[in-house]
């Protein structure tokens, strides 16, 4: 009879053994931004000369976060700049009078997980600016490498845009089968261009240009599909 009491009393002591070793560590939570502010126009942060500023980007502190990639892209060149860091914040120097996107992705030592934060847009004020650029048009559809079924041989192309004055006049839209597509539509108020007819097995690039009233535009550079 003790030895049955000793081996149940080994055995429940492995199982409740195993069972702590058994806890998987939290994923790291996502971050919320802070500054520069979306869609800002005006920001200037500590001016270095005519051409750069230094620009302390912040956000919140996201729990079960060892550290933060903060990634930081220039929408005229769409060079992006990447730095790893423990802080909730990082100063960097930037080019004036050009637009910028950012986020911050949270890390964990504990965790393979990673945890991305919303996009924002800002504009790096220039010396003396007065009309700012439109930002390049964004969440452009179809997507880039996208397949698309075609409705009765044609789609919908569709994009959003947006200007740090408000004051966009229209949009240019170039549609082909080379990687430099030619002009479509010109001047186009709407976000979107319905009917664009097309072959199926054919690749498509496309792009927007986007224009204000000042005349200053973006590019949002060529995305391509493939029609099924």
């Amino acid at each position: 009879m003790r030895k049955y009491i000793i081996i149940i009393t080994l055995a429940t002591t492995f199982i409740v053994g195993c069972g702590k070793n058994n806890t998987t560590p939290p994923d790291p939570e996502v971050t919320t931004l802070t500054f520069p502010a979306q869609n800002s126009a005006c920001t200037t942060g500590a001016i270095i000369s005519s051409t750069q500023s230094s620009i302390v980007f912040t956000w919140n502190s996201a729990g079960n976060t060892d550290s933060y990639e903060i990634d930081i892209k220039n929408l005229l060149t769409g060079t992006v700049a990447t730095q790893i860091v423990t802080a909730n914040q990082y100063t960097v120097t930037l080019l004036r009078d050009t637009p910028y996107s950012w986020y911050v992705v949270s890390m964990s030592r504990s965790s393979a997980t990673t945890a991305k934060s919303d996009v924002w847009k800002f504009y790096n004020a220039g010396v003396g600016t007065v009309s700012h650029p439109p930002f390049p048009a964004d969440n452009l559809s179809p997507a880039y490498g996208q397949n698309v079924t075609p409705t009765t041989g044609a789609i919908n192309l569709g994009w959003t845009a947006i200007d740090p004055d408000n004051d966009i006049a229209g949009y240019d839209i170039y549609v082909g089968t080379t990687t430099t597509p030619a002009l479509f539509k010109s001047n186009i108020t709407d976000k979107f261009v319905n009917g664009v007819t097309v072959t199926s097995g054919t690749t498509y690039y496309w792009k927007v240009i986007t224009k204000d009233v000042a005349g200053n535009t973006s590019d949002s550079g060529v995305f391509q599909f493939k029609v099924n």
